[in-house]
């Protein structure tokens, strides 16, 4: 990336750590910019690898990174399940970005998703019913501003038989 555009991005990156306007704000209190779908409730095989395919949308006229954001200062997406749930997270794959021109610096492309995604996964459940707060980790942004990064909890019934 050519110095220029590298200080436009910084700057805009810098900018957009800032607050939104009162009005963003109160637009997005309202909800998260990125909503879980589905599933809600999974039965797996106890103790063996389950893929289980987990559906998330943001909201309209946001982005946010890819798991894979093309800069190193980018935050990216990133699901976890916390250890002590009763389920492990062997391994996730997440849906490739799609490139993203920002008005300031039409050059630079980012990597980023919008609206509905999945996440594929595969799990590994102990026995027994494992009510599991997986979070996920994303920074969401519109055509101006990034809002700061935020983890939302990513609630899931896994029973393990």
């Amino acid at each position: 990336m050519p110095a220029t555009a590298a200080l436009a991005l910084a700057a805009f990156v810098a900018h957009a750590q800032f607050p939104l306007t009162a009005a963003q704000d109160r637009s997005v209190a309202k909800s998260n910019a990125v909503e879980y779908l589905y599933p809600e409730q999974v039965t797996v095989p106890a103790g063996k690898p389950s893929a289980i395919e987990m559906h998330f949308r943001i909201a309209h006229g946001l982005h946010i990174n890819s798991h894979t954001p093309k800069d190193d200062f980018l935050i990216p997406t990133v699901l976890s399940v916390p250890a002590s749930s009763g389920v492990r997270l062997e391994n996730a794959t997440y849906p490739p970005g799609v490139d993203f021109t920002l008005p300031i610096d039409p050059k630079t492309k980012l990597s980023v998703y919008t609206g509905d995604f999945t996440i594929f996964t595969r799990i590994v459940a102990q026995r027994g019913n494992h009510l599991v707060q997986a979070q996920l980790r994303y920074q969401a942004c519109d055509n101006n501003a990034c809002m700061p990064p935020k983890t939302v909890t990513v609630p899931i019934d896994v029973i393990g038989q």
